[in-house]
Protein backbone atom coordinates (compact mmCIF):
# COMPACT_ATOMS: atom_id res chain seq x y z
CA UNK A 1 0.00 0.00 0.00
CA UNK A 2 1.53 3.35 -0.97
CA UNK A 3 0.11 6.96 0.33
CA UNK A 4 0.46 10.31 -1.78
CA UNK A 5 -0.20 13.04 -0.68
CA UNK A 6 -2.09 15.71 -1.93
CA UNK A 7 -2.93 19.08 -0.33
CA UNK A 8 -5.75 21.66 -1.02
CA UNK A 9 -4.95 24.81 1.26
CA UNK A 10 -4.51 23.31 4.71
CA UNK A 11 -6.31 20.02 4.17
CA UNK A 12 -4.23 17.15 3.83
CA UNK A 13 -5.74 14.26 1.40
CA UNK A 14 -4.25 10.79 1.35
CA UNK A 15 -4.78 8.80 -2.03
CA UNK A 16 -3.99 5.28 -1.42
CA UNK A 17 -2.79 2.97 -3.68
CA UNK A 18 -1.85 -0.57 -4.35
CA UNK A 19 -1.63 -3.60 -6.40
CA UNK A 20 -3.99 -5.97 -4.38
CA UNK A 21 -7.59 -5.29 -2.27
CA UNK A 22 -6.56 -3.29 1.21
CA UNK A 23 -10.25 -3.24 2.07
CA UNK A 24 -11.56 -7.02 2.77
CA UNK A 25 -13.64 -6.30 6.02
CA UNK A 26 -15.03 -3.72 8.27
CA UNK A 27 -11.94 -3.99 10.46
CA UNK A 28 -9.86 -3.28 7.28
CA UNK A 29 -11.57 0.03 6.40
CA UNK A 30 -10.96 1.22 10.59
CA UNK A 31 -7.17 -0.01 10.13
CA UNK A 32 -7.20 2.19 7.21
CA UNK A 33 -9.04 5.18 8.85
CA UNK A 34 -6.70 5.01 11.85
CA UNK A 35 -3.88 4.94 9.77
CA UNK A 36 -4.54 7.89 7.81
CA UNK A 37 -6.11 9.63 11.05
CA UNK A 38 -2.95 9.49 12.55
CA UNK A 39 -0.46 9.97 9.67
CA UNK A 40 -2.10 13.96 9.66
CA UNK A 41 -4.78 13.20 6.52
CA UNK A 42 -8.06 14.81 7.04
CA UNK A 43 -9.62 12.95 3.33
CA UNK A 44 -9.11 9.55 1.74
CA UNK A 45 -8.72 8.89 -1.54
CA UNK A 46 -9.41 4.99 -2.42
CA UNK A 47 -9.98 2.80 -5.73
CA UNK A 48 -12.85 0.61 -5.99
CA UNK A 49 -10.10 -2.36 -7.64
CA UNK A 50 -8.73 -2.37 -3.95
CA UNK A 51 -11.87 -2.82 -2.52
CA UNK A 52 -13.65 -6.18 -1.72
CA UNK A 53 -16.79 -6.56 -4.31
CA UNK A 54 -18.17 -8.08 -1.15
CA UNK A 55 -18.18 -4.00 -0.05
CA UNK A 56 -20.75 -3.23 -3.77
CA UNK A 57 -23.29 -6.00 -2.54
CA UNK A 58 -24.79 -4.00 0.17
CA UNK A 59 -26.63 -7.27 1.88
CA UNK A 60 -23.24 -7.75 3.35
CA UNK A 61 -23.46 -4.18 4.89
CA UNK A 62 -19.75 -3.81 4.54
CA UNK A 63 -20.54 -0.48 2.90
CA UNK A 64 -22.65 0.90 5.08
CA UNK A 65 -20.62 0.06 8.34
CA UNK A 66 -17.39 1.35 6.45
CA UNK A 67 -19.25 4.57 5.57
CA UNK A 68 -20.51 4.82 9.13
CA UNK A 69 -17.32 4.99 10.39
CA UNK A 70 -15.57 7.59 7.91
CA UNK A 71 -18.77 10.05 8.87
CA UNK A 72 -18.57 9.18 12.54
CA UNK A 73 -15.09 10.12 12.65
CA UNK A 74 -15.27 13.08 10.26
CA UNK A 75 -12.94 11.37 7.92
CA UNK A 76 -13.89 12.50 4.32
CA UNK A 77 -13.63 9.71 1.53
CA UNK A 78 -13.59 9.21 -2.10
CA UNK A 79 -13.69 6.16 -3.85
CA UNK A 80 -12.55 6.26 -7.54
CA UNK A 81 -14.07 3.94 -10.05
CA UNK A 82 -16.74 2.89 -12.89
CA UNK A 83 -19.54 2.30 -10.89
CA UNK A 84 -22.10 1.97 -13.98
CA UNK A 85 -21.68 -1.60 -13.56
CA UNK A 86 -23.79 -2.40 -10.27
CA UNK A 87 -26.66 -3.22 -11.46
CA UNK A 88 -28.57 -2.72 -8.05
CA UNK A 89 -31.38 -0.22 -8.13
CA UNK A 90 -30.29 -0.14 -3.90
CA UNK A 91 -26.42 0.48 -4.92
CA UNK A 92 -27.51 2.81 -7.26
CA UNK A 93 -29.59 4.87 -4.61
CA UNK A 94 -26.88 4.01 -1.90
CA UNK A 95 -24.35 5.70 -4.44
CA UNK A 96 -26.62 8.96 -5.20
CA UNK A 97 -27.44 9.63 -1.08
CA UNK A 98 -24.01 9.21 -0.47
CA UNK A 99 -22.56 11.62 -2.77
CA UNK A 100 -25.71 14.07 -1.95
CA UNK A 101 -23.45 13.99 1.32
CA UNK A 102 -20.38 15.08 0.33
CA UNK A 103 -18.58 13.28 3.41
CA UNK A 104 -18.66 10.18 0.84
CA UNK A 105 -18.49 10.61 -2.65
CA UNK A 106 -18.27 7.71 -5.73
CA UNK A 107 -16.47 9.33 -8.26
CA UNK A 108 -15.12 8.12 -11.82
CA UNK A 109 -11.25 9.85 -11.76
CA UNK A 110 -8.55 11.09 -9.06
CA UNK A 111 -9.22 14.44 -10.26
CA UNK A 112 -12.96 14.32 -9.67
CA UNK A 113 -12.05 12.99 -6.01
CA UNK A 114 -9.71 16.55 -5.83
CA UNK A 115 -12.42 18.99 -6.88
CA UNK A 116 -14.90 17.57 -5.13
CA UNK A 117 -12.76 17.61 -1.59
CA UNK A 118 -11.47 21.42 -2.80
CA UNK A 119 -15.12 22.63 -3.05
Amino acid sequence: MVIKPHNSGNIKIAEVTSDQIIIQSVEDGLDLMGNIYYQGYDKVIVYEKNITPDFFDLKTKIAGEILQKFSNYRIALAIVGDFSKYESKSMKDFIFESNKTRHVNFVETLEAALENFSG
